[in-house]
């Protein structure tokens, strides 16, 4: 009995032990550098624009599914936007965005790991600065970067996202954005 009760508690805690070796879970926060491309006419007013400097923040995993692979869905929130001026004034874009990148992690050395992967991202606040022209509620990115684990736990990332779809119906603009990153996997 005795045998049975230990190689049960073997069996478990080695499957813990594994388990926790392809799943990671753990925080993110960084500094993104923001613009929309495309064409800055509103109401066939032209008008120059400028990125902004805003932060995102967040959950994220690491899926570990082969030696040198793995994939990294995140949940995080984001501000996007541009400024835009002309002869009459300046007005900031702002729009606060729910992202859900899912990144495909091939590790090219143990510490660094290149990452591209899909991005949807849901609006959930936009600054009344300005009416955004009727700000679509959905944006979809591709987004491709650097990975570097600092240690076991702490990494710091670097991405590009460039949006695909147009953040209104009535202008002919989409999201850029570069992204700076520290994060801790906690467990």
């Amino acid at each position: 009995m005795k045998k049975i009760i230990l190689a049960a508690v073997m069996f478990i805690a080695t499957s813990a032990t594994i388990q926790a070796q392809f799943l990671k879970i753990g925080v993110k926060a960084g500094v993104n550098f923001a613009n929309q491309t495309g064409d800055a006419s509103f109401s066939g007013i032209d008008y120059s624009k400028d990125g902004i400097t805003s932060y995102h923040a967040g959950l994220v995993a690491e899926v570990k599914l082969l030696e040198k692979f793995s994939i990294q869905p995140e949940l995080l929130y984001s501000t996007q936007g541009a400024t835009y001026k002309n002869a009459l004034g300046e007005f900031k874009n702002e729009l606060g965005y729910l992202s859900i990148p899912v990144m495909a992690k091939i590790y090219v050395t143990k510490s660094l790991s290149l990452e591209v992967g899909p991005q949807a991202s849901f609006l959930l606040s936009n600054k009344e600065e300005f009416d955004a022209q009727d700000p679509k509620t959905f944006d979809f990115a591709i987004n491709a970067g650097l990975g570097l684990k600092i240690t076991e736990g702490i990494f710091i990332q670097g991405r590009y996202g460039f949006g695909l779809t147009e953040v209104s119906s009535k202008a002919d603009l989409k999201n850029s954005v570069f992204q700076l990153s520290a994060g801790i996997m906690l467990f």
